[in-house]
């Protein structure tokens, strides 16, 4: 007789361990966890979880802890080795721990440590034989299960956790379908099942889901009998264990083997009174009489290094298998509301729906909430369901609140179904003195963690608002990617910054790597931009971190990548490479104007830099086949910008730069070894600032498509010169247009596609008004267009002159926006002052 079965017929009596198999993160198993827990009284309950934990379980208690949260492992001398063990509010481990720090009893986690399972996590260690299972995630920062360490209880995706409820039934996990033999030959290890699949298929249903809502979360546990489902889930896992063996998961074997040897050991210590919490699908395995040699002989041998732990917040939306958390649900927000909200779950859910619609300006009634209720519970007496669940629930938010439409829908399912909520750790839990320094940090600046993205719009002339941006960058030069640079929606001044942000519970993990670079956030992002510098391999890495330190406003790393930097610009070469790094250097300047910072040495750098360019880039451009070309031109378009912007600024007394500039400009138009898409752009570069004249330009646009010039070559400088710029040179000046209408159409037949690509990518890239007033000029034909003799002549798309019958049909709609006296009368009298 099993410790379930004796309890149910007679209470527990203690002699042997409790085992109460539970699916990870289900709200009914959590339930039915507390209600044995306060039948059988326990003296210890042991939880699956990793033991190095156990110092951290008085913290669950503190006031200031608020799930979702997670533990985090890692390995001290390579902090990105780390793995994660979440918890929920709904997590049965987490009642079960609560529940122990309210009685005052002992709570200990007994899988196998940490230790072990994140060398077998990076693939580095030595594992059982017929272990496989992959990293299911990001590698080095992957989710485990809760107690399931880097290998999850049994499934799919590498790591899916296995476990079930209290109504007996269900097991979580994804894989191969059952497809045992049957002919008695031992049980299949080669197979990874989903538990809860199966048993879903064999009460005939088709959506696992759906069977663990009307089996468990609708009826909870039995009030006769608190211990009896979970005989009925040991009973299940059994069968499936013996025809099914470890599941393909031989690590499995090693872990129970381990949680086997606490489970006696706690026999020993505490006399009996044992309860244990772990995934159902182990429970079968805990419960075999294995000899203590045999369990041993499994665990010898094992990998370790050395690992510290610690709380983390958590999110809902990381608890979803959506995230490819493998031991996730489908619903972490509805499993909160379920386990929240035991009573009239349907009209609770119904009235955060209409909250969250509402606050998106959607127009919903207390009659939409009702209505929607009762067609819920229509829907699901209609379907044979004990109460609405999530399918109903979402099919009546459709069709009442949402009128049909999936748009309003989904996010419903983002922002309730799956969640944004981030838990909260105690300032008390271990943490790696540079995440101290950075919550420190957060909190004087006021920008609060949160797992919802939004937009930040930072105006860097406010204190407060220029150490946002410090800390977002240096952060970023860290690698703790908590916010990302977006185009200002409204200023484009440089006293203005945008940023989306969202706290991921990954960055935990950046955040404890990058504190081997020093204990403050600007100690360590100082350090890490020496080390960047010195280890860059080209010139524009180093400009581009040189924008980084003014940015992050590191003035101690500034002289380094400097010093690097120059260092770098002297013996590079390559004039594209120079050309690449001038826009990241001028654009620091004026990063350093904002920020008040002292830019003299950037400058006289730029300055260097740009002199270069003036005098290698002709040769460089010359005999370029038409990839390189297409790029040199981009490094022209660059160094234009970047000159203009330098010769205005702190580099302006280092002579006329951009005097210079043009100079070059005119040598690379008259080059006939110059690609023609570099020659086009630079008469363009010329015709806009100024220094070429309209007559000359055209008359250069000419002699390049004379019928002596290849096709493809003219097609080439039209895309350098008419490229970019949105089209509007052409439309302004119908001489231009007129030249490049009449070689388009001189074009022989056979070179004719051979041009087509160029000149399709030249004008694909216009805006479709601009195309369509080129193509009404090219209709009507250069020069006609002001002549009062030709037809459609005036502006494109209007008369030569003023419609006086359509111009009195206004009139009287003017009179009534205006207010004016006499908005009735006739089109044809005029009040005072309209015209």
């Amino acid at each position: 007789m099993t410790g379930v079965e004796a309890a149910g017929s007679s209470g527990w009596t203690g002699g042997e361990p409790l085992l109460l198999g539970v699916r990870h993160h289900g709200p009914g198993s959590a339930r039915a966890v507390r209600a044995a827990l306060e039948a059988a009284r326990p003296r210890v309950v042991l939880i699956e979880g990793p033991p190095e934990a156990d110092p951290l379980i008085p913290l669950a208690g503190d006031p200031e802890m608020r799930p979702p949260v997670a533990l985090l492992a890692h390995a001290v001398d390579e902090p990105g080795r780390s793995a994660f063990w979440p918890l929920a509010e709904f997590s049965p481990e987490w009642v079960a721990m609560r529940w122990a720090l309210e009685q005052g009893i002992p709570a200990r986690f007994i899988d196998l440590p940490a230790t072990h399972t994140l060398v077998w996590q990076s693939g580095t260690g030595q594992e059982p034989a017929a272990a496989g299972e992959g990293d299911g995630g990001e590698g080095d920062d992957r989710e485990a299960g809760p107690g399931a360490g880097a290998a999850a209880d049994s499934g799919a995706a590498g790591d899916s956790a296995v476990g079930t409820e209290a109504e007996g039934d269900s097991a979580v996990g994804a894989g191969a379908e059952d497809d045992s033999d049957g002919g008695g030959a031992g049980p299949r290890t080669d197979v990874r099942i989903d538990p809860l699949g199966v048993l879903a298929e064999a009460a005939g249903y088709d959506d696992a889901e759906r069977w663990w809502e009307d089996v468990v979360e609708h009826r909870g546990p039995g009030r006769e009998d608190v211990f009896a489902p979970f005989a009925v889930v040991e009973e299940a896992m059994g069968a499936l264990r013996e025809v099914y063996g470890s599941g393909g998961h031989d690590r499995d074997l090693v872990r129970e083997a381990h949680m086997r040897l606490q489970m006696r050991a706690a026999q020993r210590e505490f006399g009996g009174g044992v309860a244990v919490v772990c995934g159902a699908w182990h429970v079968p395995a805990l419960r075999q009489k294995a000899t203590v040699a045999a369990d041993r002989a499994l665990l010898k041998g094992l990998p370790k290094v050395k690992t510290d732990m610690t709380w983390v917040p958590w999110t809902h939306r990381r608890l979803a298998r959506a995230s490819g958390y493998g031991a996730g649900v489908d619903s972490p927000g509805w499993y909160a509301h379920l386990f929240a909200a035991p009573d009239r779950p349907v009209e609770r859910w119904m009235t955060k729906v209409a909250g969250l619609l509402r606050a998106e300006d959607r127009s919903v009634s207390s009659a939409h909430v009702i209505e929607a209720v009762r067609l819920a519970e229509t829907l699901a007496a209609m379907r044979g369901r004990p109460l609405a669940g999530l399918g109903e629930t979402t099919d009546a938010v459709r069709a009442v609140m949402c009128e049909g439409s999936d748009v309003p829908l989904a996010l419903v399912h983002d922002r309730l179904v799956v969640g944004d909520v981030l838990g909260e750790v105690p300032q008390a839990a271990p943490a790696v003195p540079l995440q101290r320094d950075l919550a420190r940090v957060q909190r004087r600046l006021r920008l609060k963690p949160e797992a919802l993205e939004r937009e930040l719009e930072l105006d860097l002339r406010k204190e407060t608002d220029a150490g946002r941006s410090r800390l977002l960058h240096r952060l970023r030069l860290l690698g703790v990617a908590w916010g990302e640079p977006v185009m200002s929606r409204g200023s484009t001044g440089t006293f203005r910054e945008s940023w989306r942000l969202r706290w991921e519970p990954e960055l935990s993990v950046r955040v404890a790597e990058a504190g081997v670079w020093g204990t403050t956030v600007l100690a360590a992002a100082t350090a890490k931009a020496e080390a960047d510098a010195t280890a860059a391999q080209g010139l524009a890495e180093v400009t581009a971190l040189a924008e980084h330190c003014l940015l992050a406003e590191l003035p101690d790393a500034l002289p380094a990548v400097m010093r690097v930097l120059a260092d770098r610009a002297a013996l590079d070469a390559d004039v594209g490479h120079l050309a690449q790094a001038l826009p990241a250097l001028v654009r620091s300047l004026r990063y350093g104007d904002v920020r008040g910072t002292d830019t003299g040495a950037l400058a006289e750098v730029a300055a260097g830099l740009a002199e270069r360019v003036f005098v290698g880039l002709p040769p460089a451009c010359a005999a370029l086949d038409a990839d390189a070309a297409e790029e040199m031109r981009r490094h022209v378009d660059a160094a234009h910008t970047a000159v203009g912007l330098l010769g205005d600024g702190p580099a302006a007394d280092h002579g006329d730069l951009r005097g210079r500039w043009h100079t070059v400009l005119r040598v690379l138009c008259a080059r006939d070894t110059v690609p023609g898409v570099i020659r086009g752009r630079a008469v363009r570069l010329l015709l806009d600032d100024g220094e070429l004249a309209q007559d000359e330009a055209a008359r250069l646009m000419g002699l390049v498509l004379s019928p002596g010039t290849p096709p493809a070559d003219a097609a080439a400088w039209i895309e350098g010169f008419a490229g970019g710029g949105g089209g509007m040179l052409l439309v302004h000046d119908e001489r231009l247009l007129g030249l490049v209408d009449g070689w388009l159409t001189g074009v022989p037949t056979e070179a004719f596609t051979g041009v087509l690509p160029l000149l399709r990518r030249t004008f694909s890239a216009y805006e479709p008004g601009v195309r369509r007033t080129l193509g009404e000029l090219v209709r009507r034909g250069p020069g006609q267009r002001g002549s009062a003799e030709a037809a459609g002549a005036g502006t494109p798309g209007f008369g030569p002159g003023l419609d006086a019958e359509r111009a009195d049909a206004v009139l009287p709609v003017v009179r009534l926006l205006l207010g004016l006296d006499g908005a009735v009368e006739a089109a044809g009298a005029e009040p005072a002052g309209v015209t």
